[in-house]
């Protein structure tokens, strides 16, 4: 069974790879093809402002507004999950510095428009203030002392509590998860000059304990309602609050392939690819993902599209509201004049039905004359039970059913026939920020695996996607191998227990003499390939054996909890909620961070967590077993059967390499030591394996 598991996950991988796509796009040729430039929403989102600091989010903002695109055709907002006046207070300072951030990018043609990576690349900045002229140093200087003092002020204003009056007045009631919707309109262009600052509104939608608030999905589709009656703007742009732009022209980068005569008609969304500006070297804890976008997304981008990885990406509204490549417009239109049907699909607000119906053809933006004016129709769209009977989350918007809700989506969209397109640039779009110890890197996969295996088991099911709906077969396989990680961890725990059996009970798995051949050609030229992928990329060796090993703890820990979780929910014994990533506020400097990064970086940490007792036990057995085997402890084999041998040992001692973290971890102190309640629980499961395997043959 494990074995056929395998193949079926190695033959899905190899069809993903098949043919690989890669999208150039040259923005200078867009406007020969378009007379002017459409409207774009920019969606912001944040749930905690402990686990995602406030000046995360406000660098993130200030990369957007500066963005190289005429402001009046840009809207950004931002959702507060989390109703923290101190995200409100920090965007409200920021756009302060943003009157003098933005004119500073655009004049010197600054490429990085997030002012923390900015001012900490010191190389650049020396030469620049060096061999500059005397105008840009004292400017330079000026937006420093600027971005100081926002940074200043920020820090403080979360380190003691706010004045909640004027228009803080509003949280001095509100719990994070009951209250009113709060929007405020932060900064307005209103002479709508297209070398100003872009529309600035800050969202936190209502949520009330009666009603279900569906996470991360939820506040999107509050977006994209309260979007579309403010600016409406035909296509947006959602990224996490911890993603800046590193290249200020991804959005006409997007354009060219969603605004291309062909693209318009089949392309639903345009996926930049994740990077990080604080991934440690070598990346020792495996979640930097390089080779998968390159070698994955490149596949997909070959048959139907890449995923959607719920940042980074361009969307057409029309295909948020549900519209399929071939659907009849003018049809629409008819459905969407009966009130039974718009009450259904969009809601009761008759305003935003009717934004919804101008989207839906396509018209041309016509820009608000006051977005203030749009507030109380906003509020009622934000509300907690707006969406109570009709298809947002099931037909029309981001989709509900799984903590997974960026991948659930992606597939909605392509099982109805639509493409998608890497957006590849250079420099690279966004950068971000990724985990930087163990324990947060555990729960992500964990909350990943969960949700993915939800999409697999749900209603969306890539296969039904296939069989009812238009996903292709090829595209169906992919989005299986991407379900499917949770289920993976049984396989891979089997297997890595089995020769640790065989070596406990004297006997075999694998082929003697010549037949042992077989395999192990199988495991070199399975690992020299990957190799050769990692190496083709620019990464390091160690960078893929650290990978390779990630894989193999990822897939026997927080997989296997997620396999759990999910089977538990399934059968309605427990439920889980959404965990947030921690977020790493950024340094003041690189050189702070590589010296953290030396000294700190890429050690293991552990905590009482049950999800470290499966690896912990796992190790324990391998060590158990190769203590048997050096001490002759094995029952003698089966008559006329043979024990175990070199192949098996091997196998064992390949599995303690994969579990070295854990195995200095038992021997290590304070959080880089394994704790003693969970080397307990593990040794007592060691010790019924043994038991089992010795006397149960």
């Amino acid at each position: 069974m494990c074995e056929s598991w395998f193949t079926f996950t190695w033959l899905t991988i190899i069809s993903t790879k098949w043919n690989p796509s890669y999208t150039i796009s040259y923005p200078s040729r867009l406007f020969s093809r378009v007379a002017e430039l459409p409207a774009v929403d920019l969606f912001v989102t944040t749930a905690d402002p402990v686990l995602e600091p406030p000046i995360i989010t406000v660098n993130t903002v200030l990369s957007l507004l500066a963005l190289d695109y005429p402001s009046n055709k840009l809207a950004c907002y931002v959702s507060d999950d989390g109703c923290s006046p101190f995200n409100l207070y920090a965007l409200v300072e920021a756009s302060k510095f943003a009157k003098i951030w933005i004119p500073f990018c655009k004049k010197y043609n600054v490429k990085t428009r997030a002012p923390f990576r900015y001012f900490s690349d010191s190389s650049n900045n020396n030469n620049n203030i060096i061999n500059g002229p005397e105008e840009f140093k004292q400017e330079w200087l000026a937006v420093k002392d600027g971005y100081e003092q926002l940074c200043s002020k920020i820090k403080k204003a979360t380190t003691k509590s706010i004045m909640l009056d004027q228009e803080f007045h509003v949280f001095s009631t509100t719990q994070q998860n009951n209250h009113p919707t709060i929007i405020k309109v932060i900064w307005e262009n209103k002479e709508g000059v297209s070398d100003g600052m872009p529309h600035l509104i800050y969202v936190s939608r209502e949520k009330n304990p009666i009603h279900p608030h569906h996470y991360k999905a939820g506040a999107m589709n509050v977006l994209t309602r309260v979007t579309g009656l403010m600016t409406n703007a035909p296509y947006i742009l959602n990224v996490d609050c911890d993603m800046h732009v590193n290249n200020p022209e991804i959005v006409q980068h997007a354009l060219c392939i969603l605004m291309d005569p062909k693209g318009q008609k089949e392309v639903a969304f345009a996926q930049c690819p994740q990077l990080f500006y604080d991934g440690l070297k070598d990346d020792p804890f495996g979640n930097q993902l390089v080779s998968i976008f390159v070698y994955i997304g490149g596949g997909v981008s070959g048959i139907q599209g890449i995923f959607y990885v719920g940042t980074n990406c361009v969307h057409r509204r029309k295909v948020i509201y549900g519209l399929s490549p071939h659907h009849h417009i003018q049809n629409g239109n008819n459905n969407l004049g009966k009130s039974s049907k718009k009450d259904i699909i969009f809601g009761s607000s008759e305003e935003f039905v009717e934004s919804a119906a101008q989207a839906l053809k396509g018209k041309t933006f016509t820009q608000n004359t006051n977005l203030c004016n749009s507030l109380e129709a906003a509020k009622e769209v934000a509300a907690s039970g707006y969406e109570h009977g009709t298809d947002w989350g099931k037909q029309v918007g981001w989709m509900y059913g799984s903590s997974a809700e960026d991948v659930l989506t992606g597939l909605k969209i392509h099982s109805k026939g639509w493409r998608s397109e890497s957006c590849g640039s250079d420099p690279i779009a966004f950068m971000g920020c990724t985990a930087q110890d163990s324990i947060v890197q555990v729960g992500q996969y964990q909350r990943w695996a969960s949700g993915l295996l939800e999409v697999f088991l749900g209603k969306n099911c890539p296969i039904l996607c296939t069989l009812f709906g238009k996903l292709q077969f090829r595209q169906c396989l992919a989005y299986i191998w991407l379900t499917t990680w949770a289920l993976r961890s049984v396989p891979e725990t089997c297997y890595a227990l089995l020769p640790a059996y065989c070596i406990i009970s004297n006997s075999h798995f694998l082929p003697k003499d010549l037949g042992m051949l077989i395999p192990a050609v199988l495991f070199v030229t399975y690992h020299i390939s990957t190799l050769l992928e990692y190496l083709k990329t620019g990464l390091s060796m160690r960078s893929w054996w650290n990978n390779q090993r990630m894989f193999r703890i990822t897939a026997m820990n927080p997989w296997m909890f997620a396999f759990v979780a999910t089977l538990l929910k399934k059968l309605r014994i427990s439920d889980y909620g959404f965990l947030v990533t921690k977020k790493e506020q950024p340094s003041s400097s690189d050189e702070g961070s590589d010296k953290s990064n030396a000294n700190d970086g890429g050690r293991f940490i552990f905590n009482k967590s049950l999800v470290f007792v499966p690896g912990t036990t796992i190790l324990l057995v391998q060590l158990t077993a190769l203590l048997i085997n050096f001490f002759g402890w094995q029952p003698k084999a089966r008559s006329g059967g043979h024990g175990s041998g070199f192949g098996e040992l091997l196998c064992s001692a390949y599995v303690v390499l994969v579990y070295l973290p854990f195995l200095k971890g038992l021997f290590g102190k304070g959080k880089y030591g394994i704790p003693l309640s969970t080397i307990c629980k593990s040794m007592a499961l060691a010790l019924f394996f043994v038991h089992l395997s010795m006397y149960i043959v």
